[in-house]
C-alpha cells in the first residue's frame, strides 16, 4: 500500500470518497483482467486465481475500508486505479502465499486510462439500469393513475399566475405523465454511447503493452459478470481523452431534474394554503410544519426533492467544465465527473421515490373548490368573444373587475338565461369548438 499511504497525504482531503458502485466496478474489471491474462498465458493460473478472487472480494464490497484515497487527485483518477491495485494484491498475496506486485500482475495489460473510465461507464450503466430507470417508471405509472382518477376533476387554468380557461387536473397531470416519458427515452438513448468502453487501451489508446485478445477477453468477462449490454469502443482514445458520452448521460439527468422541478413547483402552488392560498389539493403530512406555529403543515418532500433537482442541475453544469479539462490523450476530469454522475442519480432516484410515497399516491384533490374557482374566473368571457368580439369582451371584463357578476353582464348584452348556463358551462371548454349563439 505504498503508493496509497503517500497518495492521502498528497490529495486533498475532504471526505469525498468513491461512490459502492464504482468500487464495485472496478473489481469487476480487475477480476476479468486477471482471468483474460490466465487464458492468454500472460500469467500463472495460480496467480491469476488469486487475483480474480481478490478483485471480487473488492467488487463485492469487503475492502471497502481499504479504498480511501479522495475524489480530489490527480485528474486521471490513478489514486483510485492504484490503491485498489495495492487492496488486491495484498490480498491475493494472502491467497496464495506468494508474493502478487500491484502494477506487474494486478494491472498487467492495464492503464489508469483505460480501467476507469471503463469502470465509470459500467458502474454508471448499472445504476441507471437498475435504479433509476425502474424508480422513474414508478414515477410515470403512478402520474399515468392520478391523470386518470382526476380526468374529470374541473379546475382553472392560470396563465402567467392569472385566470385562464377552465382545465382538468388529469390533464396537467397528464402533461407531466409525457414529459418524463420524454426523458426515459432520452437516457436510454443515451445508454446507447455510455456502453462503450475503451478498456485495452492502456495509456494512450493506442493498446501497448497489452495483448490484443486482452480487450475482447475483458468484455466478455465483464458482460458476464454484470449482465450488462456492453462492447468495446470504435475508438478507445475517444472513450480515454473524451467523457462526452457521460456528460451526454448527466445533461439527460439534468432534464429529468428540471421536469421533476417544474413538477413540484406546481405541486406547491396547488397545495398553498388552506385558508389564503389555492388550496386545490391537500397532501397528508407526516411531520409538523412549524416549531411555533401550531398545526402548520407544509410540503417537505415536494420542497426537498427541489432542493435536490436544483443540485443535479448544478452538477450537470459541473461535469461540462470537468469533460473540458485535459489535453490531448488524456481526461484530466475524471474522478469529479465519476461522483458528480453518481450523485445525480442516487438524488433523482431519492426523489421520485419519496414524491411517489408520499406526495402523489396520497395526493386528493379539493373537487368543490376547484370547480368553483372555475366557474368563477375571469377567463370565461372567452366563451362569448367570437360572439361579440375580442374588444368588446375586453371591455367586459372591467365590469368584472368592479364587481359585476358574469351572469349579469351577459343578460345585460341580450343573452337569456338557457344561452347564459351553455356560454358558461366550463365542461363544453374542455374540448376544442367555438360555442355560437342560439337563434
Amino acid at each position: 500500500m505504498r503508493y496509497t499511504e503517500r497518495a492521502v497525504k498528497v490529495f486533498l482531503n475532504t471526505g469525498f470518497r468513491f461512490p459502492r458502485r464504482v468500487i464495485w466496478a472496478m473489481g469487476l474489471i480487475k477480476y476479468s483482467a486477471a482471468r483474460a491474462n490466465v487464458e492468454l498465458g500472460l500469467i500463472d493460473e495460480g496467480l491469476g486465481k488469486a487475483i480474480a478472487e481478490a478483485a471480487l472480494e473488492v467488487a463485492n464490497g469487503l475492502h471497502d475500508d481499504k479504498i480511501i484515497v479522495d475524489v480530489f487527485q490527480t485528474g486521471s483518477a490513478t489514486g483510485l486505479n492504484m490503491n485498489v491495485n495495492e487492496v488486491v494484491a495484498l490480498r491475493a498475496s494472502e491467497i496464495c502465499g506468494c508474493e502478487v506486485h500491484p502494477n506487474d500482475h494486478v494491472n498487467l495489460c492495464q492503464s489508469t486510462n483505460d480501467v476507469v473510465p471503463s469502470a465509470i461507464r459500467i458502474s454508471a450503466l448499472a445504476e441507471v439500469r437498475e435504479s433509476l430507470i425502474p424508480t422513474l417508471n414508478e414515477f410515470i405509472n403512478t402520474l399515468d393513475e392520478l391523470s386518470i382518477k382526476t380526468e374529470d376533476v374541473v379546475k382553472p387554468g392560470r396563465t402567467h399566475l392569472r385566470d385562464a380557461l377552465p382545465v382538468t387536473m388529469g390533464l396537467e397531470f397528464k402533461a407531466f405523465s409525457e414529459a418524463f416519458k420524454h426523458d426515459l427515452k432520452l437516457i436510454n438513448d443515451v445508454l446507447t454511447h455510455v456502453r462503450e468502453l475503451p478498456i485495452g487501451g492502456t495509456a494512450v489508446g493506442t493498446g501497448f503493452n497489452s495483448h490484443p485478445e486482452f480487450p475482447k477477453l475483458v468484455i466478455n468477462y465483464l458482460k458476464e459478470l454484470t449482465g450488462l449490454d456492453i462492447t468495446l469502443s470504435e475508438s478507445k482514445s475517444r472513450g480515454m481523452r473524451l467523457l462526452s458520452d457521460l456528460v451526454m448521460l448527466s445533461s439527460s439527468l439534468k432534464v429529468l431534474a428540471v421536469d421533476i422541478f417544474r413538477l413540484c413547483q406546481d405541486l406547491r402552488l396547488m397545495y398553498s394554503g388552506p385558508a389564503t392560498g389555492l388550496n386545490e389539493i391537500d397532501i397528508p403530512q407526516e411531520i409538523p410544519g412549524s416549531s411555533i406555529m401550531p398545526g402548520k403543515e407544509n410540503p417537505v418532500v415536494v420542497e426537498a426533492s427541489i432542493l435536490a433537482a436544483t443540485q443535479v442541475i448544478g452538477l450537470d453544469y459541473s461535469n461540462s467544465i470537468a469533460n473540458m479539462l485535459g489535453e490531448f490523450e488524456l481526461s484530466m476530469g475524471i474522478p469529479l465527473i465519476t461522483y458528480n454522475i453518481h450523485t445525480q442519480i442516487k438524488l433523482l432516484v431519492e426523489s421520485m421515490s419519496k414524491l411517489n410515497t408520499y406526495v402523489l399516491m396520497r395526493l386528493r384533490p379539493n373537487t368543490e373548490r376547484l370547480r368553483k374557482l372555475a366557474e368563477s374566473s375571469y377567463a370565461l368571457i372567452t366563451a362569448i368573444s367570437p360572439l361579440i368580439g375580442y374588444d368588446r369582451a375586453s371591455e367586459l371584463v372591467k365590469q368584472l373587475r368592479e364587481g359585476k357578476d358574469l351572469r349579469t353582464v351577459l343578460k345585460d348584452l341580450g343573452f337569456s338565461d338557457e344561452e347564459v348556463s351553455r356560454l358558461l358551462d366550463v365542461n363544453k371548454m374542455l374540448r376544442p369548438q367555438i360555442l355560437k349563439k342560439t337563434k
